[in-house]
């Protein structure tokens, strides 16, 4: 038998980062979401936050890698919100996403940075957060592209 634990901070972010989706809504989606993690035979850690993003802490089975599972909630989850009438102003999810992995150690850590997403956006915008995320995580950020989508 083999044992596996892969952790991955996943962050999406809506199309043009338009605020799509609203606060008193937002548990709907990530209830919705929670049920698509669960279905892959995943677990979800943490979930959270704002109009134009949101962060996951998940473990992932071996068998099915992060790229696969971000392009499979991407699908799932745009049809779902477009077809919800609580996510008008939603277009769709940006191409690019970010994820990274981390270990059993870090684990309380992103689960709290996830868990006080609103309280910090109070004076950090998403970009900032987006970039101090990838430079953190040792991503060479092209300009040219950085939030264009």
């Amino acid at each position: 038998m083999s044992y596996t634990q892969t952790f991955y901070h996943i962050v999406l972010c809506t199309h043009k980062r338009i605020p799509a989706i609203a606060e008193e809504h937002e548990r709907e989606l990530y209830s919705y979401m929670h049920g698509f993690i669960n279905n892959k035979e995943a677990r979800l850690y943490r979930i959270g936050g704002m109009p134009d993003h949101v962060h996951l802490f998940v473990s992932l089975p071996a068998t099915l890698a992060m790229s696969k599972f971000v392009q499979e909630l991407k699908v799932s989850t745009s049809k779902w919100l477009k077809e919800n009438p609580h996510f008008p102003l939603f277009e769709g999810w940006t191409k690019e996403y970010a994820g990274f992995s981390y270990n059993l150690r870090d684990r309380e850590m992103i689960v709290g940075y996830i868990a006080k997403q609103k309280r910090h956006h109070r004076s950090k915008t998403f970009a900032d957060e987006y970039r101090a995320f990838l430079v953190e995580n040792g991503v060479e950020i092209k300009e040219e592209y950085f939030l264009k989508d």
